[in-house]
């Protein structure tokens, strides 16, 4: 089929023809931008925690005083143990997904020079790294002469496990085992790696640091109360845990039960990424109506040319042309238009996520969401002018030039 007598009638609708243009490239646009977003929230909600969070759980105290920290530590880690089915309770800071506790920016110099970043500290008594399942990639766990009183936020000269990929960021290609990092005045020195230990806030600061994660092993105290691990089998932890709560008011009456954070590790995964699945169902939504109303454009574009063009069909039906020629015309002129608008709406797409990087911090669209965001439109555009282009060359050529 020639493309100059499709371009010579399209020159006559050109407000027609270039606004549903516009209205494509703005559908490609969003829908290729959208769809990174959606992809990129669902990615996030996947990320491996690194622990054994179906058979974790936390206790979360408040409201007392941190004079008597290690005597209530004392109550309540031996308290807690006495709780059928409990396997293992220890005093740590913070666990993935949970409240927010322990995060510093590092260097790798004791002068402050040399800047490595911002990591997430996890602090933990005896049996913490153990009861939250970290695997061990190089170096030691953590021994008994390693949990040391914190004279503030961390140990004096702590030994820690940093995991992986925070020392691959530290030292690429060295060995990390015996390296060292300050965090203002304190002193850290690398005995282990571990294999992933996702940070508390999931990642805030791109997807490259979301496991740039330390453990530290620490002894109860002052400043390490009130937040305590249980491990249990998964299939008795909601029962340990509710059983936990209740032996709370008899342990510690001197403190407050938060049981907002006194949560399965699953229940507060579940929790965190609430919002990241609540925004990627509105963005779903968004696109479908978005596809929709660009579908019922192109229907509606189709019907009015059907209509306007009764004559110039019913004359090419009399001189020959086939129902299929009349049915290829219109794809033919719905494929111009689409493809006019999907080329629109590429440079559109990248100016949308230009000012999402500048404003919002996100990163580049990848490339691959172009191809895919133009086949959508392309296949939307061929699918809804396929019913016009039907009744159109469904008319017999008598009745479309009737008024000839």
């Amino acid at each position: 089929m020639q493309i100059q007598p499709i371009l010579a009638a399209l020159r006559k609708y050109r407000l027609a023809t270039l606004l549903i243009a516009l209205e494509i490239a703005l559908a490609c646009a969003v829908l290729c931008n959208a769809c990174f977003l959606i992809v990129s929230r669902l990615r996030q909600t996947q990320i491996d925690s690194g622990i054994d969070q179906r058979a974790l759980a936390v206790i979360k105290l408040s409201g007392f005083d941190e004079a008597g920290s290690i005597d209530l530590n004392a109550r309540m880690l031996d308290g807690l143990r006495r709780i059928p089915g409990m396997q293992s309770v220890g005093a740590i800071n913070a666990v993935p997904f949970g409240q927010h506790a322990g995060t510093a920016g590092i260097t790798l110099d004791q002068a402050g020079q040399h800047f490595g970043g911002v990591i997430d500290f996890y602090l933990g008594g005896p049996g913490t790294f153990e009861a939250l399942g970290l695997r061990l990639v190089a170096g030691r766990a953590p021994q008994a002469d390693d949990f040391r009183p914190l004279n503030h936020f961390e140990p004096d000269d702590a030994p820690v496990m940093v995991t992986r990929t925070l020392a691959e960021h530290l030292w690429p290609g060295a060995d990390p085992l015996g390296k060292e990092f300050w965090s203002d005045h304190d002193h850290f020195r690398v005995v282990g790696v571990i294999a992933s230990l996702a940070r508390q806030d999931g990642g805030e600061g791109g997807p490259e640091t979301i496991q740039w994660s330390v453990f530290v092993p620490a002894q109860p105290g002052m400043y390490l109360a009130g937040n305590y691990l249980l491990r249990a089998d998964p299939a008795q932890l909601p029962r340990v845990l509710r059983d936990a709560r209740a032996a709370v008011v008899k342990i510690a009456p001197d403190a407050v039960l938060d049981n907002q954070a006194s949560q399965t590790l699953d229940e507060l995964r579940l929790r965190y990424f609430r919002a990241d699945r609540a925004m990627a169902g509105i963005l779903l939504g968004v696109i479908v109506a978005l596809l929709l109303v660009t579908a019922l454009g192109i229907v509606g574009l189709a019907s009015f040319w059907v209509t306007q063009r009764s004559k110039q069909i019913g004359i090419r039906r009399a001189i020959g042309a086939t129902r299929g020629d009349i049915l290829r015309y219109f794809q033919t002129e719905n494929f111009l238009i689409v493809s006019f608008g999907i080329a629109l709406g590429m440079l559109l797409a990248y100016g949308l996520n230009l000012a999402l990087m500048r404003f919002y911090e996100l990163p580049r669209l990848p490339l691959l969401y172009l191809p895919v965001g133009a086949l959508t439109l392309w296949c939307l555009g061929q699918l809804a002018v396929l019913g016009p282009a039907r009744r159109a060359a469904a008319v017999p050529p008598v009745v479309a030039t009737r008024s000839v």
